[in-house]
């Protein structure tokens, strides 16, 4: 299964520099608007402790963690929902990732140009966030008109459809974005599943350096402020000093990170924090092979998480044999666990939860 979350935000703001120091990718970075046009595309690995303790206890000959994939999508500007600059490639690559990472620009640099020629968080959200509402809106009316004589005709699921239409027209129209829809039914969830301001967001304030440890700047302090609001979170992160981070080997990362007093990288808490953002939970299937971590979406039942290693062990599934990590460790590994009454057998309506380490039967 493959989760995706867009970095997006104004040009200049920082995107594509954390986006290679993220993936170690080659995506060009460069001072001018629209530098990015086709979204540059990485896979990383979410940190996770768990996975050597494991791999130490089973003597795994390998470590697989999971991984989420970051898209770096082009900057928008004002109008974009009106084809502006590249307005149209921007939010048409957005609706296709899961979620979002916002970056916001928090430093001054009169090198680094800010499209508004001013540094405010505030205002750049703004900008953005009303681009997408924008684009909603008209999504939604033309909808609206597709469904209108359907709906006057008497048909049941087009006038539900158009009832709730008209309720995120009117969320929209007031400015307020489509993902405060009450999505009590699966009706209103299908209604903004494919509209850009309902996707889950976070935050990434991109900060000088002195930001990074000690006194904040009245930038990121406004914008912590404007995202506690939203129950949002803000991952805060120095683009120069990730930047640095990548080009280090990997032996010597940690001892750069504790010489700058931080446990460690933005861009570790930035993997974690799409993660958290999306509802994802790991299992794990351990073995002196390998200690593998697995991602599904929280919810998801036993066949559907053994389809993630391969379809056959979905459709051939007869159950998951489960011990839960804290069993797995405090026992000493899977033989003593099992010894002590920990493992279980789990059926097809089992949802699977965090840290569960399985193994599934299946017929073939």
């Amino acid at each position: 299964m493959g989760f995706t979350c867009g970095i997006i935000g104004l040009p200049n703001v920082g995107k594509s520099t954390i986006f290679n120091a993220l993936t170690s990718a080659k995506a060009q970075a460069a001072n001018f608007p629209f530098c990015t046009i086709e979204p540059n595309t990485g896979a990383v690995a979410v940190p996770d402790p768990r996975l050597q303790i494991l791999a130490d206890a089973a003597k795994s000959e390998k470590i697989i963690p999971t991984q989420i994939t970051f898209v770096d999508i082009a900057g928008l500007i004002r109008g974009a929902s009106k084809g502006e600059g590249l307005g149209n490639q921007f939010l048409g690559h957005i609706r296709s990732v899961d979620a979002v990472a916002h970056v916001v620009r928090c430093f001054d640099d009169e090198n680094v140009v800010h499209v508004d020629g001013k540094v405010d968080p505030l205002s750049d959200i703004d900008t953005i966030e009303t681009e997408l509402m924008l684009a909603d809106l008209d999504a939604v009316q033309k909808q609206m008109q597709k469904i209108e004589k359907l709906a006057k005709s008497g048909d049941k699921d087009a006038k539900l459809q158009m009832e709730v239409l008209v309720e995120i027209d009117a969320l929209l129209s007031k400015g307020e974005p489509a993902s405060s829809l009450d999505q009590s039914s699966e009706v209103r969830k299908a209604a903004i599943s494919n509209l850009l301001s309902a996707k889950p967001v976070m935050f990434v304030a991109n900060v000088a350096e002195e930001d990074l440890v000690g006194q904040q700047s009245p930038a990121l302090l406004a914008l912590k402020e404007f995202a506690a609001k939203r129950s949002s979170d803000v991952v805060v992160i120095c683009g120069k000093v990730e930047s640095e981070i990548a080009e280090l080997p990997l032996a010597e990362r940690a001892d750069y990170l504790e010489a700058l007093g931080l446990p460690c990288s933005g861009l570790d808490l930035m993997a974690i924090a799409g993660y958290k953002l999306l509802k994802l939970r790991t299992y794990f299937t351990v073995g002196p092979k390998e200690t593998h971590a697995w991602t599904v979406i929280g919810g998801t039942k036993g066949p559907q998480a053994a389809g993630v290693i391969h379809s056959d062990f979905e459709r051939g599934y007869i159950r998951a044999e489960v011990i839960g990590y804290e069993d797995f460790i405090r026992e000493g590994g899977e033989l003593k666990a099992k010894e002590a009454g920990k493992l279980r057998v789990e059926g097809k309506e089992y949802e699977v939860l965090d840290g569960d380490i399985m193994h599934f039967r299946f017929n073939v």
